[in-house]
């Protein structure tokens, strides 16, 4: 079994407008070893999100190969990628995607739900014992427009556990919220990453926050400067 949870090998990715070809994603490797916590830092426009989408399957490289867990994961099918991604990989988003018309809970529970054989009394287990471990066990009920950024974010981030991934991604999770309140989920992830023995991998514009990470890549014009 491969040391390695997430490896992107050459990995490149480029989009045509007409006659124009525009090079986001330079020939990039990357190695997230099990247990890693990895911070890409960039500024806007450096393909940081993008390359996210790539390495997490909700895309595929223009050239290159992506191995999750040790297997090749960019060349399966759209719907063969998205069920390795609810049983693999967590993700959070500087803009929490959670869907209005669903409580906290529900929320929370959708990615185990949508297994097939799940049992609804263990999902919403697992999911209030998530949001309980976010400080959110008195807003179960609430939905996404009854809570505050921070609290959204939170949300977000217990779904994003409730599958236990194997590898967290996130796209500027703190990028919509205030320094205090975005200092408090830098510091929540970190240690729920421990808590669940995961993976994590970070884009984020604020060199500071990655700061606390094991490996530090910094992108721009999409290739690594430090290397």
């Amino acid at each position: 079994m491969s040391k390695y949870v997430l490896e992107a090998k050459n990995v490149s990715k480029h989009f045509t407008d007409g006659k124009t070809t525009v090079e986001v994603i330079r020939g990039l490797n990357l190695e997230v070893e099990a247990g890693q916590f990895v911070s890409i830092v960039g500024s806007s426009g450096s393909g940081k999100s993008t390359l996210l989408h790539v390495l997490g399957g909700l895309d595929r490289p223009t050239e290159g190969q992506v191995f999750l867990n040790g297997q090749r994961f960019d060349n399966l099918s759209e719907a063969e990628r998205g069920y390795q991604r609810n049983l693999h990989l967590g993700f959070v988003y500087q803009f929490h995607h959670l869907l209005p018309e669903f409580t906290a809970l529900e929320n929370v529970a959708m990615p185990l739900m949508l297994r097939e054989g799940t049992h609804y009394k263990q999902v919403r287990e697992q999911a209030e014992f998530l949001l309980d471990r976010v400080g959110l066990s008195h807003r179960l009920t609430h939905k996404p427009g009854e809570l505050s950024g921070g609290e959204r974010q939170r949300v977000a981030l217990a779904r994003a556990l409730v599958a236990k991934p194997a590898l967290m991604l996130a796209d500027e999770p703190t990028g919509n919220l205030d320094r205090k309140t975005a200092v408090k989920i830098y510091e929540l992830l970190a240690e729920l990453r421990k808590e669940f023995n995961m993976a994590m991998l970070i884009v984020t514009h604020d060199e500071q926050l990655a700061q606390a990470a094991d490996v530090i890549k910094h992108m721009q014009d999409g290739i690594w400067i430090d290397d």
